[in-house]
């Protein structure tokens, strides 16, 4: 089983909300996960409130060898500026 951590869709329409998630990577995309490890709010108004990560629990699962999305890892690159 490869895990990846990457985004599932929560929200209405036109109004996306993300879930940074940990799970298999054969799953679905709104698929049941194994780990909730933040959230994406793309709309957001200030910068700094559209991500809310636990850095450490992503680095711990990395650790395990999950990886990342594309989409992610720039999510978290620009956090950890």
């Amino acid at each position: 089983m490869a895990v990846t951590i990457r985004l599932s869709r929560q929200g209405a329409k036109k109004q996306p909300n993300y879930l940074v998630v940990a799970m298999d990577s054969q799953k679905k995309r709104d698929g049941a996960y194994l780990a909730k490890l933040g959230q994406y709010f793309p709309k957001a108004a200030k910068p700094e409130d559209k991500l809310k990560c636990d850095l450490e629990a992503i680095k711990a699962w990395q650790a395990k060898g999950a990886s990342l999305s594309q989409t992610v890892g720039q999510l978290v690159k620009k956090l950890a500026k």
